[in-house]
């Protein structure tokens, strides 16, 4: 199943996609779906649905949601991407970090470029929904927790974090850094995660890719381990960590592809 957000005259909407229609779902966004809805719930809702559906060419899509409780980073979560950057990749526990809700831009939408920055990079990414609270879950049982997954691009300031590696926080927090969606991709809709690749495509052109099989922690002990560090709830959002990141410049449009998932896309442009 695969749900998104859309403008609806002056608020958003949810619904589900199915072959270009949508199915309009009372709830204002996804992450309302979420937490009032069961995969279970949400399929006797299309079974018995006698409404109109709605051409999706003819609205506009955009952020799943705004208020996510959390954002999870991973750094380094390819051993290929440490590579690049001339670190070692970390193998006992992942390089995690947050983001906060401020940094979300819609699908379609601008990433702009900070006065404070002159070396900004872009990062496809695999992102994982987390569909309920859980506190301690072990590897085995991460994937019941898992409401669903999406695209995500992350963005850096690398010449910041360069500078000094305390400042990452700074380096990941700027407004416009974080864009995900446009469609959530329920679980059960995924046989084969470690089969799935990321792809980081800059001007149409594919950059670098990867499986998620190579990450060096997979997504479900990413689940996990966070699980031991505080509370998940529902809707938030752990972004698995980018095969390679490029950088950008004004007039860029980067985008990230998953494999069975979808692409977002966000334009580059400059403040200055």
């Amino acid at each position: 199943m695969r749900l998104c957000t859309y403008i609806n005259n002056t608020s958003t909407q949810a619904g589900i996609i199915a072959n270009n229609q949508l199915l309009p779902l009372p709830e204002n966004d996804v992450k309302q779906v979420i937490e009032k809805y069961t995969l279970t719930r949400l399929m006797k809702f299309v079974k018995e649905f006698s409404g109109d559906y709605i051409d999706l060419h003819r609205v506009e899509v955009t952020s799943p949601y705004l208020n996510p409780p959390k954002i999870w980073g991973i750094g380094l979560n390819y051993s290929d991407h440490a590579e690049d950057l001339a670190v070692e990749s970390p193998r006992d526990e992942p390089a995690s970090f947050m983001k906060p809700a401020t940094t979300i831009t819609p699908p379609g939408g601008p990433i702009i470029l900070p006065l404070q920055s002159n070396k900004v990079t872009g990062e496809g990414e695999l992102g994982i929904i987390i569909g309920k609270r859980c506190k301690n879950v072990s590897v085995a049982d991460a994937s019941k927790v898992v409401f669903g997954y999406t695209t995500i691009i992350d963005v850096t300031a690398e010449d910041i974090l360069k500078r000094n590696p305390r400042y990452l926080t700074m380096s990941k927090s700027f407004d416009t850094f974080f864009c995900f969606g446009p469609d959530i991709v329920t679980s059960n809709v995924i046989n084969d995660l470690d089969s799935i690749v990321v792809r980081t495509v800059l001007n149409d052109s594919v950059i670098v890719e990867n499986l998620v099989e190579n990450m060096t922690f997979r997504p479900m002990e990413l689940v996990s381990f966070h699980s031991k560090i505080m509370t998940l709830e529902p809707g938030d959002i752990i972004s698995t960590g980018t095969p390679g990141a490029l950088r950008i410049s004004s007039g860029d449009v980067i985008k990230c592809q998953v494999d069975n998932i979808g692409s977002v896309s966000s334009n580059v442009i400059d403040c200055r």
